[in-house]
């Protein structure tokens, strides 16, 4: 029988020592997760809810988690604006966990580290209720991975959930591997954005899954970029009962307007769009289930 690496037990001891910690809620705050399969609106979406909920009176945390980085001109930064994520920031990283990447074996390296400084530092002001977090991701991450960069992310996502009174808005990079680092764990609602197809919609199946492995109570599907009822009559179809498996399943309209204005979904806010009157709608329903206990 082969012997056992020490190191890599550790190694994936430790990692459950890190997806163990429990997030805090405050009574008036809550998390969201949006995720889903490349290209099918999340960004979109993430942009347009951050505005939404400010314009309702909450302070919004819009967490960019995805290595694209396209969340911040969608919020309406501008677009020449340069942004190091916390992920590749090598120096913060070691301050903060005592490695630099790519130098774990041997390091010290700090599972909990003291990242309460990270709005301050790193936060960028995109209006007044609205901050923004860019964190980017780790390339080669896995669910047993323990590196500098997975545990500053780790902790910078359990830290912003401790903020009183605040909203946390995470946008994730395509597909489901932020579930397999448990990044998404102790977060009250996951929003998963589908185009009405059937390759879109397997991604979203998985995510609800997972989703509910994670323990988080309200799974909810948003049908993007339905061009007619017929369409998504046809969706339902292709779906059949597994869409018994969402709380809540919203369906939003193919609109022009986005295609003609973004990165920046700012200017529409204000007007007469399809898209954005049913994000109006779905954003109350979204804050009936963030305040319950």
């Amino acid at each position: 029988m082969p012997k056992k690496d020490p190191r890599k037990q550790k190694l994936y001891e430790t990692a459950e020592q890190l997806k163990s910690r429990k997030h805090n809620d405050n009574k008036n705050s809550f998390r969201m997760v949006i995720t889903g399969k490349g290209g099918v609106g999340k960004t979109t979406f993430t942009s347009v809810l951050a505005k939404l909920l400010a314009r309702k009176d909450f302070n919004v945390l819009a967490v960019d988690e995805d290595p694209q980085i396209n969340l911040p001109y969608s919020l309406g930064l501008p677009q020449d604006m340069e942004i190091t994520p916390s992920s590749r920031n090598v120096d913060y990283i070691e301050e903060k966990t005592g490695a630099r990447p790519g130098e774990v074996w041997g390091a010290m390296l700090r599972l909990n580290p003291d990242v309460s400084d990270v709005v301050a530092r790193f936060g960028i002001k995109v209006d007044d209720n609205i901050d923004l977090i860019v964190m980017g991701s780790v390339m080669q991450a896995a669910a047993g991975c323990l590196c500098p960069e997975n545990a500053l992310l780790d902790s910078i996502v359990k830290f912003i959930a401790l903020r009183e009174g605040e909203v946390i808005l995470m946008d994730t990079q395509a597909g489901v591997e932020h579930f397999g680092r448990a990044l998404a764990k102790g977060f009250k609602q996951t929003v998963i954005i589908t185009e009405p197809t059937f390759n879109a919609y397997q991604v979203a199946k998985h995510s609800a899954v997972l989703s509910r492995q994670l323990g988080i109570p309200y799974v909810h599907l948003v049908v993007n970029k339905v061009k007619n009822s017929e369409q998504y009559e046809k969706f339902k179809k292709v779906a059949g009962d597994s869409l018994e498996d969402f709380n809540e399943i919203f369906v939003l309209p193919y609109d022009e307007n986005i295609l003609e204005t973004e990165p920046d979904i700012t200017p529409l806010l204000d007007k007469d769009v399809s898209y954005i009157n049913a994000m109006k709608k779905l954003v109350n329903t979204l804050v009936d289930y963030g305040m319950r206990s």
